[in-house]
């Protein structure tokens, strides 16, 4: 079985890049072949894994736009089972020259379908916007993960996105699914995330993950070294909150891996 997941929010400063990274390493590490696809034009996940998008020759946009085989863009990363799939800034340009294509809005899923059946999941992470190259990616994908930060304005345009999900779903991919809603930068001092998350469960109900991802220094550190948490410091908070989402998921997805059957908890 192989799962293609993006990861979605047209709301910036939600942790989805932070999230693809290491819901993608996390997969990796409990034995799962993942590739991570930085479909954003700021290639935040290409710099965050630990390659610099100026030196990049063939992304995620020459795949798009001008037909490179991706096996030609794909590159190891430093996590054994993960690889990548890079942006770099030329993405920007993407979307206005892919306006006057032919099936424009299953480019990306093209493109994924070559490489789907040599990993059991894909990530996607998404431009913070709900232009064509997003819509891409809901196309190419079977579910969507929604990042919502426990912070004030947490639900500010989530109704925007659901209903451009509807739409994909609706017009362009039926199979589409939400995977489930994402909490983040959840800090257990403050009365406020603890308010968001009451709000979100009591709105969303059983779509909202069990795991929550805590603010973390270490979770904050990691993409400066360019690698994820999980490289970084396996112990922290950061990394077992995202191994926990991981586990969730390979549940979920009725899955199991050697390292997948245990759950961590923070004491």
């Amino acid at each position: 079985m192989s799962k293609i997941i993006a990861l979605a929010n047209q709301k910036g400063g939600v942790g989805k890049t932070t999230s693809s990274i290491n819901l993608a390493a996390s997969l990796a590490v409990l034995e799962f072949k993942t590739l991570l696809v930085d479909a954003d034009p700021q290639a935040n996940s290409t710099s965050g894994i630990g390659f610099d998008p100026r030196n990049i020759k063939n992304s995620i946009y020459e795949c798009i736009i001008n037909q490179v085989d991706p096996h030609d863009a794909i590159q190891k990363t430093e996590t054994p089972n993960l690889d990548l799939l890079p942006a770099h800034i030329d993405l920007v340009g993407a979307e206005i020259e892919m306006i006057n294509l032919t099936d424009r809005e299953y480019k990306m899923k093209a493109v994924l379908n070559m490489v789907k059946d040599e990993y059991d999941f894909i990530i996607v992470d998404c431009s913070p916007s709900l232009g064509l190259i997003t819509i891409n990616a809901l196309t190419a994908a079977d579910s969507v993960i929604i990042p919502v930060q426990c912070e004030y304005f947490a639900l500010e345009g989530l109704g925007k996105l659901l209903n451009t999900i509807k739409i994909v779903q609706s017009r362009l991919n039926p199979q589409l699914e939400i995977e489930g809603i994402l909490l983040t930068m959840y800090d257990v001092r403050l009365r406020l995330s603890n308010q968001v998350v009451e709000e979100v469960r009591a709105h969303f109900e059983d779509m909202v993950f069990d795991t929550i991802i805590q603010r973390n220094t270490r979770l904050s550190e990691a993409p400066s070294f360019g690698i994820s948490v999980i490289m970084h410091d396996a112990t922290s908070k950061g990394a077992i909150n995202y191994l926990n989402l991981a586990r969730e998921i390979i549940r979920k997805n009725g899955l199991v891996s050697a390292e997948a059957t245990a759950t961590t908890e923070i004491v």
